[in-house]
């Protein structure tokens, strides 16, 4: 066994973006939707609706639906004597301190002159188990039906000339277009004097939709009745089942560290293989090894200076080392 310290010009540090699907489907394309009639009866329906591909509810689920309102409308009340305390109004809070970061401020839909102040509002939460990292900006593309047409939503991520933050939580707006961009549409993809559709949040796997926008564009709105059950999950649902078309991928990026083992033409030539050097007397076996050695690389050790082995890096195939040979080995640690 030989030993060679590493220079610093022998270590690099690099960063890829790996892409994926994120259906567990493994199909790009969402475009059928099911909902859970148990759940939707159940107390965690006056909350979240589920989503999944299949009429099997067995089968993973794929995202939320979530509506929320600060006045508590939509929902019937927690107790008739308490107004405005609804399951509503508590998701409006969750969003509110888990986006805004502040209890005073509200959700602004737009940017630039044509903006809109929102209260209420949809979300459609992916299930976290769904994407690795972040969903990848760009890769939005849903489609919402309703009685006054369609409409075809994306984020704004290849539209946008730096990157935007609401409080710690990288943002996008949720405009009419494709693959991150508006294209030629009139308003940059805004509704006139509605702002955008929407908020796109890729690191928290959340997308709010503007209940505004999507009702002046087709037709399709929440109820905000006072202690009453406006089914409003259901009436996203209903616009996305009749668009039929969600596609959305997964983002991650992996951290890799290269090491570069520069093997010179003098450096390990011999072994302490007992077929290469007895282990009696320390002597070479066959005398032609001593001036003419043949060897073979088959593993990388990595030690610190400790002596511990951290790391092991094996050969494809074994390596053939002698003194008119060099070789450059790299080793890649993903983390």
């Amino acid at each position: 066994m030989s030993f060679k310290r590493f220079d610093s010009e022998d270590l690099l540090v690099s960063s890829d973006s790996i892409t994926s699907t994120l259906w567990s489907t493994g199909a790009p394309i969402l475009t059928s939707f099911f909902t859970s009639s148990v759940q939707e009866i159940n107390s965690t329906g006056d909350y979240y609706l589920s989503i999944y591909t299949t009429s099997s509810y067995s089968s993973p689920c794929q995202f939320n639906i979530v509506y929320a309102d600060p006045l508590g409308s939509g929902s019937t009340l927690y107790n008739s004597i308490v107004p405005e305390n609804s399951p509503t109004k508590t998701m409006y809070g969750q969003y509110r301190s888990l986006i805004l970061e502040d209890e005073n401020a509200n959700f602004i839909f737009g940017k630039g002159s044509n903006i809109l102040t929102g209260s209420n509002f949809w979300v459609i939460n992916i299930e976290r188990a769904r994407y690795k990292q972040s969903l990848f900006p760009g890769s939005l593309n849903l489609t919402l039906s309703g009685s006054g047409g369609s409409v075809n939503l994306t984020d704004d991520s290849q539209d946008s000339l730096v990157n935007t933050f609401i409080g710690t939580s990288r943002v996008y707006q949720l405009i009419s277009g494709s693959n991150g961009t508006a294209g030629s549409l009139a308003h940059s993809g805004y509704v006139l004097n509605s702002g955008s559709y929407g908020l796109v949040f890729p690191d928290l796997g959340t997308i709010i939709l503007n209940p505004a926008a999507i009702s002046q564009s087709i037709h399709v709105s929440p109820s905000r009745s006072n202690n009453s059950n406006g089914n409003n999950t259901q009436k996203l649902f209903y616009a996305i089942s009749g668009g039929a078309s969600f596609s959305l991928n997964s983002e991650e990026t992996i951290t890799s560290d290269y090491v570069f083992v520069r093997v010179r033409n003098s450096e390990f030539n011999y072994s302490e293989n007992p077929s290469f050097i007895s282990g009696s007397t320390g002597e070479i076996v066959h005398s032609e090894f001593i001036n003419s050695p043949q060897v073979y690389i088959t593993t990388v050790g990595m030690y610190n200076d400790s002596n511990e082995l951290l790391a092991v890096a094996k050969m494809s195939r074994p390596l053939l080392k002698d003194f008119t040979k060099e070789a450059l080995i790299r080793v890649k640690l993903d983390f």
